[in-house]
């Protein structure tokens, strides 16, 4: 061994240790672009690192495959996340012809291959019959679970087990080709809706077999993708306009209709206490966001029952103290 071997064997290699970040209250909602090849939990804890935030949650998964709209939740935001489950949604989804997968999707082996002879005017009639009410059986390769187990875990392990149709709602859906064995799909349908499903039962009508080469949630309840961010904009931004991309925890409560309580029934409503009044027009049972006005600030929700104002989920006085600094 030379000399100099011997001095670089001396030389040890230096323990790196990340430096933990400091993490902070953070309240809102971020509307994520999620990017093609990452799950929708990698995605939130990225967001959530770089916003540096203590509590995160989305409201829905997106599948690794998938792009497009994914709201992320932020501190008392994740309060009202499960409202935002049930919202309508919209994609726009390639489905290629003529190709059937074992998953429905690019990601899948192929099973079956078929000649394509699709015209414009069967394509039309074919998307007619998914249009309203409709059943769907939920994919093998999806979360739902069964016995406590994912089905995807079961199709891993190449078991297929059996499961119960569930009615969906296609409220609009057209498509047109875009090539001569691909067509483009857009779809605003209720929450549960499997898109790929729905691109393998339209490729079994058109007579020669489909799966999605791609697809992209544009809408989801009232957010548009186009009021989105993606990662890599964050990252180049700096921590004052990374908050500043944060809508209000209010804006989770769409369709909610609102009212604003003074100083002493604000109190009084914060510590799970009916108050009761006037609350016209606001109808029996309907959903209330309940905001106080000294300061103003979102409170929590409430239902409005026999003209008492009942409290729902509330925010807690170190939530509204964090969001009013």
């Amino acid at each position: 061994m030379s000399e100099l071997e011997s001095d670089v064997k001396k030389v040890k290699t230096p323990i790196v240790r990340s430096i933990p970040i400091k993490r902070r209250p953070v309240h809102g909602v971020l509307l994520l672009d999620k990017p093609l090849g990452l799950s929708s939990n990698d995605a939130l804890q990225k967001a959530k690192w770089l916003l540096r935030a203590e509590k995160a949650g989305h409201t829905g998964t997106l599948d690794p495959l998938a792009t497009g709209l994914l709201p992320l939740c932020f501190g008392a935001a994740t309060k009202f996340s499960q409202l935002h489950l049930d919202a309508d949604k919209r994609y726009e989804a390639i489905a290629a012809l003529g190709v059937k997968t074992t998953t429905g999707d690019a990601e899948g082996d192929v099973l079956q291959r078929q000649e394509v002879n699709v015209s414009n005017e069967l394509l039309q009639s074919v998307l007619e019959q998914f249009r309203g009410d409709i059943l769907q059986i939920p994919p093998m390769h999806s979360a739902l679970k069964k016995d406590g187990k994912a089905l995807y875990e079961y199709a891993r392990a190449g078991i297929e087990v059996e499961r119960v149709a569930r009615q969906v709602v296609i409220y609009a859906l057209s498509g047109e080709f875009i090539a001569d064995s691909a067509i483009k799909l857009i779809v605003k349908c209720s929450k549960g809706t499997y898109i790929r499903t729905l691109g393998e039962d339209i490729g079994e009508k058109l007579g020669c077999g489909a799966h999605l080469s791609s697809l992209r949630r544009t809408g989801t309840g009232g957010f548009d993708v186009s009021q989105s961010v993606t990662l890599e904009q964050l990252e180049a931004m700096t921590e004052d306009e990374r908050l500043a991309c944060l809508l209000p925890v209010e804006s989770l409560l769409e369709g909610h209709s609102r009212v604003t309580l003074d100083a002493e029934n604000a109190t009084r409503f914060l510590n799970g206490v009916r108050r009761r009044g006037n609350w016209l027009p606001i109808k029996e049972g309907e959903m209330v966001a309940v905001f106080g006005n000294e300061p103003a600030v979102l409170l929590g929700t409430a239902q409005v029952i026999a003209d008492e104002l009942v409290p729902g989920r509330l925010l807690s006085p170190q939530d509204i103290e964090q969001i009013l600094i």
